[in-house]
């Protein structure tokens, strides 16, 4: 793994966003942005990054002229008397929602033997198709004049062992940083040194971003509020506003108080989804507070989203915002910190 001392971070990270897939994708058709949400999160995250900024002009970075066009100018021009953003204090990972999912699933990509013609086509296909949505991600954020530049897991050297994290080259990501970029990783398919391939998840990827780069805070957007207690589409599911993370790991719900509330939400995960879906994201969340760094949970292009995006939900979390914020509990203060 990765030194911290070889990172020669210049300055904090104030926040690693994750975009979930479900969020900035059509889950259930494939291969298809959710552009509304995307573009509202590309929004959100300008408005995030130009805080305290001192300037609110910001021009745009897609000089391609495609479909889509941001109504921002992209003037060449321009650029000449362009002050920038503070961008290097956000790192983006999404998610692949209805890009790469399939092909990984119907190929059998995440179990591994690359030997077969079915995986080794599988590996392929499912990597075009989480690149081509890294694609529309960075653009859509350029657009809005965010920096942005795509990084593959694969094509760092990330690889994993019996489908756990074995090497994760953080080199790149911290040179793009300290040069000012905003890195955009995805999920993704690599190598693994036992059973040949895996899937690599956003999730365990924004874990060992937030071990080493220590950032303020970790926000999740997803198409849910939040946590709940079960399915958030059953009668009477109950959004966890806070859970409360021990020094073992093991956690608990401290907002709302309920006698009966277990520690396990039930998780249902969609049957194409291979990297464990949101029991997934509770675990990697919980490793995350562990360090002492705040993680929200909370719906994307919503006015909760950009509360927590700002950094205004440090301390009391206000009784207006609705998402989970998931903390770390310092031993016998009976407190989050």
């Amino acid at each position: 793994m990765e030194d911290t001392a070889a990172l020669n971070l210049t300055k904090p990270i104030r926040c690693i966003v994750k975009l979930g897939g479900a969020a900035i994708t059509c889950k259930n058709e494939l291969e298809k942005v959710n552009e509304e949400n995307l573009e509202i999160v590309s929004s959100q995250l300008k408005q995030a990054l130009i805080a305290g900024s001192g300037s609110q002009r910001v021009l745009g970075m897609d000089w391609s002229n495609r479909h889509g066009t941001s109504e921002i100018s992209c003037d060449v021009d321009n650029f000449q008397e362009q002050t920038s953003l503070d961008s290097c204090s956000f790192v983006v990972v999404h998610g692949a929602g209805s890009f790469g999912h399939f092909q990984a699933s119907k190929s059998g990509v995440h179990k591994g033997g690359l030997s077969q013609p079915l995986v080794k086509a599988g590996f392929v296909a499912t990597r075009i198709s989480v690149t081509t949505l890294n694609l529309e991600v960075v653009r859509i954020l350029a657009r809005d004049g965010i920096p942005s530049v795509g990084m593959s897991p694969f094509s760092c050297g990330w690889s994993t062992s019996q489908r756990n994290m074995e090497s994760a080259d953080l080199s790149m990501v911290a040179k793009a940083i300290g040069s000012g970029f905003v890195p955009v990783l995805h999920g993704d398919a690599v190598l693994d040194e036992f059973q040949g391939c895996t899937i690599l998840s956003g999730d365990v990827i924004i874990r060992h971003l937030a071990a080493y780069l220590k950032p303020e805070s970790v926000v999740f957007l997803t198409d849910v509020l939040g946590v709940y207690d079960r399915p958030p589409s059953e009668p009477g599911a109950v959004l966890l506003r806070e859970i409360a993370v021990n020094e073992d790991g093991s956690w608990s719900v401290v907002n709302p108080t309920r006698q009966n509330m277990n520690n396990q939400v039930e998780i249902t995960v969609a049957a194409h989804d291979t990297t464990g879906g949101m029991e997934t994201k509770i675990s990697e969340a919980a490793m995350i507070a562990k360090l002492g760094i705040d993680v929200y949970i909370v719906k994307a292009a919503t006015s909760h989203s950009l509360k927590a995006l700002s950094g205004e939900l440090r301390g009391t979390i206000p009784d207006d915002w609705l998402g989970t914020v998931i903390r770390f509990v310092a031993k016998g203060t009976g407190s989050t910190c």
